[in-house]
């Protein structure tokens, strides 16, 4: 798990963001995002966000999880559950706080547990945006260039380009292979070598 106070206006590297607020005076929820589940490179970050204080943690599912045999059996949705609780008990989820949650495949295990575990009033299926959206973004761009990788600068605008940006960095060096989400069935195609003719193509 990845947590270090920041400025409340600061967020950087593999980090919490902690504004200067009373807790006992204010309703707090705790919003629960990932990133990074549909790009080629590296795990997936699960965040969680205190959407009145600002404080973010994260924690990473690792690529392996988005690799055979793992992927076919949907162990990254297992993890996800556990990073998520994780992260609940680091940031310490009051009794009465609510629990806001991505509608990602990624936590189709993690929204029934959560709601059983805590109660279906506390925890809500919502469209993640703002600041928690941004904390794990840029936390997902942080992982994978500590990976020696530079994302395009439109990843968000145009996920294609991003994609084969990605898959031509992994092309350019075998053993980068290791980093990526290999499990997709989709990606086997892209991953063929371009068939070369030794010679001229032969005529009658």
């Amino acid at each position: 798990m990845h947590s270090t106070p920041r400025d409340a206006r600061e967020v950087i590297g593999k980090s919490c963001l902690i504004l200067s607020l009373n807790r006992n005076h204010i309703d707090l929820t705790i919003q629960i995002d990932d990133a990074g589940v549909g790009d080629l490179l590296h795990g997936v970050v699960v965040g969680a966000h205190r959407k009145e204080t600002g404080e973010f943690h994260y924690d990473m599912i690792p690529v392996s999880y988005f690799q055979s045999p793992n992927f076919g059996r949907k162990m990254y949705q297992k993890k996800a559950t556990e990073l998520a609780l994780n992260l609940l008990y680091q940031m310490k989820l009051g009794e009465n706080e609510e629990i806001e949650i991505c509608s990602s495949f990624l936590f189709d295990e993690t929204r029934p547990h959560l709601a059983e575990k805590y109660g279906k009033t506390r925890v809500k299926t919502v469209v993640i945006a703002g600041d928690a959206q941004n904390n794990v973004e840029t936390a997902y761009l942080d992982e994978i260039r500590n990976l020696g990788y530079e994302p395009i600068v439109e990843r968000d605008e145009k996920r294609a380009r991003s994609f084969f940006h990605m898959l031509k960095w992994v092309k350019n060096n075998p053993d980068r292979l290791r980093y990526a989400k290999t499990g997709w069935p989709r990606l086997r195609r892209y991953m063929s070598p371009t068939r070369r003719h030794d010679g001229p193509s032969p005529t009658r």
